[in-house]
């Protein structure tokens, strides 16, 4: 260390910067760029102040972590500085880290605490960089704890030696260390003093390097130390380097395109889930709590209707939802016309969401997962009340969700395509990374992460996939990813337009549909397994479903005849014939609703039944006859009686009977939540560090060709001066308000007692009154 050497300011550090440097600071630390700082005086106060260096905080891995805590260890041997720590030499950072850090690392550390304005640097210069360093008062406000943990005592300890320590410790420091561990890490007690009993817990912990005394009441429970007790990938700090993601074993069983095909399975059954989900809540919506969310009762509910995980409901909720597909509202149909109250029901969007490419709404899905302020798998839990977390609720809101989410598949995207990585490793991993998030993405956390990334096919086989490695690298604001959906299109299965009918009248479909030819299939047959070969089964009421939208039996033949790869079986065909032989006999219409019936001893039966007196038939002709009831309920009770029943618009023309469910009207397209770091693109930063250099010449010394305001025409004399050779100008300025403030302009023109200018590196088209301009600079 070198206390002799000049303590340089930070203000004066920047200003020395290029202006490539300070773009690289701004998008490092991008707080710093809002609003705008005026100089970079303003902009080393703001790196400087302890909530902008908490922040930066955010991005120091577990080496930088150790970096810093050698410097501050360094710098407290020099004494106590009001504003500034240090200067601090390489040497005695390198020596405080031993041999646990090799110093090509450290000294990277060093220029990335450099490059974000942390550290900077002070003296002579050695190979064109320095080798001692000053930082600001706050700079402790970086680190994710309060003690000097991997400085401290165990720092040099294996996870299992450490283990040796705690199995040493007696029954009452032992759960005092499970209560630090559990709850905060930080405790007070008056034990914590140096001249406290030796005996007691506190004093007998800290002697074992179990925790770390902060001062004379308070002590904190080193991050080592609560891994393990939290049964979590311990914290590796006896070597400082990043822990393996991957084993030493090479690729898993599954190479690159078994990846692939496994995430694009997983994506077809997410949005065949998705359909079922929308189906099911258009025949029979969901109550609403009153907050707002969507009850675990209701999500039971809908797992047994879709024969889905209630977790898995849970997840589909919330991502068609994001996506305003789902909705709460008001119903704007007539099959939700008997409902009073708001009910989650599909918006009108489902409709043309329905006929997108398969690509297209998983890219939807997968992009509203990972813009996502919740986290879906807590659905079902309890908070700290007892209370049942609900999907969709405030409760589960968490502005941080999004962010995590990145940050748990971000080290997937470094491992080599196929290399399977485990959730242990993940997590050790991401412990080191982010240390200061080192308790909130523990294991059970990424584990749920990685399986709702399984499940949205961005991670197969413990890897990602190509299109997830993709999408992982599209901005969160872009609109298009080209790439991503091409990647996915070559991962599904080519689709195919045929299937086969078996003898028992099911039919197997050994791939991804046609739209059209699933559309068509899914009304004559019902669905009885899905995945990626389904069946389906044709009976009595799917054929008369069909016949209800006004196809015919040789249409229906037709198309089983020109699809199946088998013969459509005799049993099949006489089925069909004979369903559509008794369809259609009766004719139910709109008038509040008429029967009508070419064969008299038919509807005479019908006029006999029991159906006849819950309508309360009367009969108009022998062929004819008329209901108050809605056309739909004449229908229904006329089938439940045993009669095969049509339905006829005005004209005698069959009309589709099938309902598309209930719709709530469609909002607005759900906006992201804000960052907690808002990203700062490259064209912002220049723009800022532009504004910035032109608030420092505006600050600058005043030169020798220069006027005051009172002296009104050398201040005109040196405005026509700049007009006539094009030279800039320095001036200062009182608005209306009595604000003061200078600006370095280009002058444009001089009229009417005004100059109009354009600010350097600002707006342009300024117009400044000359009575107000206090002093005039030729630069």
């Amino acid at each position: 260390m070198s206390p002799d050497l000049p303590l340089r300011g930070l203000a004066d550090d920047l200003a020395e910067r290029s202006d490539d440097a300070l773009v690289e600071l701004l998008i490092a630390r991008p707080d710093l760029a809002s609003p705008p700082p005026r100089g970079t005086g303003v902009l080393a106060q703001r790196a400087l102040s302890a909530a902008s260096i908490s922040l930066a905080g955010e991005g120091l891995d577990l080496l930088a972590v150790a970096v810093i805590e050698a410097f501050l260890d360094a710098s407290s041997a020099i004494g106590e500085r009001k504003e500034l720590l240090g200067p601090v030499s390489r040497d005695a950072i390198v020596a405080r880290l031993g041999r646990r850090a090799r110093r090509g690392d450290v000294d990277a550390r060093l220029d990335q605490m450099v490059t974000r304005a942390l550290l900077w640097g002070t003296g002579p210069r050695r190979r064109g960089r320095h080798t001692d360093w000053i930082a600001g008062a706050h700079l402790p406000d970086a680190l994710p704890w309060r003690a000097h943990n991997l400085l401290g005592p165990i720092a040099e300890s294996t996870p299992a030696q450490i283990r040796e320590r705690i199995e040493s410790a007696a029954e009452r420091p032992r759960e005092l260390l499970t209560t630090l561990a559990q709850g905060s890490s930080l405790g007070r007690s008056r034990d914590a003093a140096p001249d406290a009993d030796p005996s007691a817990p506190v004093p007998t912990l800290i002697s074992l390097g179990l925790l770390a005394r902060i001062d004379e009441q308070t002590v904190e429970l080193p991050p080592q130390v609560g891994q393990l007790l939290r049964g979590q990938p311990p914290l590796e700090t006896a070597v400082l380097r990043e822990p393996p993601l991957t084993g030493a074993d090479g690729p898993g069983r599954f190479d690159a395109k078994a990846v692939d095909a496994a995430g694009a399975g997983e994506a077809l059954e997410l949005l065949r889930h998705s359909g079922d989900l929308i189906e099911a809540l258009g025949t029979a919506p969901a109550a609403l709590l009153r907050s707002g969310g969507l009850g675990i009762r209701e999500l039971r509910r809908l797992a047994k209707t879709t024969a889905l995980t209630v977790s898995r409901v849970g997840l589909l909720v919330e991502l068609l939802a994001r996506q305003r597909l789902l909705d709460a509202g008001a119903p704007d149909s007539d099959a939700g016309d008997h409902l009073a109250d708001d009910v989650f029901a599909p918006t009108g969007a489902v409709d043309a969401w329905a006929h997108l490419s398969s690509g297209r709404r998983w890219l939807g899905m997968a992009r509203a997962w990972l813009d996502l302020p919740r986290q879906p798998w807590q659905i079902g839990d309890t908070d700290r009340e007892g209370n049942t977390l609900a999907a969709l609720s405030s409760e589960l809101f968490d502005a941080t969700a999004a962010a995590s989410r990145r940050a748990v598949l971000a080290p997937l995207a470094d491992a080599e395509p196929a290399h399977p990585v485990s959730p242990e490793a993940l997590t050790a991993v991401l412990g080191w990374r982010h240390p200061r998030r080192l308790r909130r993405l523990n294991v059970h956390v990424v584990s749920e992460t990685l399986r709702e990334a399984t499940e949205l096919g961005l991670v197969a086989h413990g890897s990602l996939t190509t299109a997830g490695r993709l999408l992982l690298d599209v901005p969160a604001d872009a609109e298009s990813a080209a790439d991503v959906l091409a990647a996915m299109d070559a991962s599904l299965p080519d689709l195919i337009d045929y299937f086969l009918v078996q003898a028992d009248l099911t039919v197997v479909v050994p791939g991804p549909l046609d739209p059209d030819v699933a559309d068509r299939l899914r009304l004559i047959a019902d669905l009885e397994s899905g995945g990626a070969a389904s069946m389906y089964r044709i009976t009595e009421d799917s054929v008369r479903r069909t016949l209800d939208t006004g196809r015919t039996s040789a249409e229906i033949a037709t198309f089983l005849h020109e699809h199946s790869r088998t013969p459509v079986p005799q049993s099949l065909t006489y089925l069909i014939d004979d369903v559509a032989r008794r369809h259609g006999r009766l004719r139910v219409g709109v008038a509040a609703s008429f029967i009508r019936c070419d064969d008299t001893a038919t509807l005479t039966e019908v006029l006999r039944s029991e159906a006849a007196t819950e309508l309360a038939l009367r009969a108009l002709a022998p062929t004819v006859a008329v209901s108050a009831a809605p056309l739909r309920d004449v229908i229904d009770r006329l089938r439940a009686s045993g009669f095969s029943p049509a339905g006829e618009d005005s004209s005698g023309a069959l009309i589709d009977l099938r309902s598309r469910g209930v719709r709530v009207p469609a909002r607005g397209a759900a906006s992201s939540p804000p960052h907690r770091r808002a990203a700062l693109g490259p064209g912002q930063a220049h723009a800022v560090v532009s504004r910035m250099r032109t608030a420092d010449r505006a600050a600058g010394p005043v030169a020798a060709a220069s006027a005051s305001g009172a002296a009104g025409e050398t201040v005109s004399t040196l405005i026509q001066l700049a007009l006539r050779t094009g030279r800039r100008l320095r001036i200062g300025y009182v608005d209306a308000q009595g604000a003061a403030s200078r600006h370095v302009v280009h002058a444009r023109s001089l009229a009417a007692g005004q100059l109009v200018a354009d600010e350097e590196g600002g707006e342009p088209d300024l117009r400044f009154a000359l009575h107000r301009i206090t002093r005039v600079e030729v630069l």
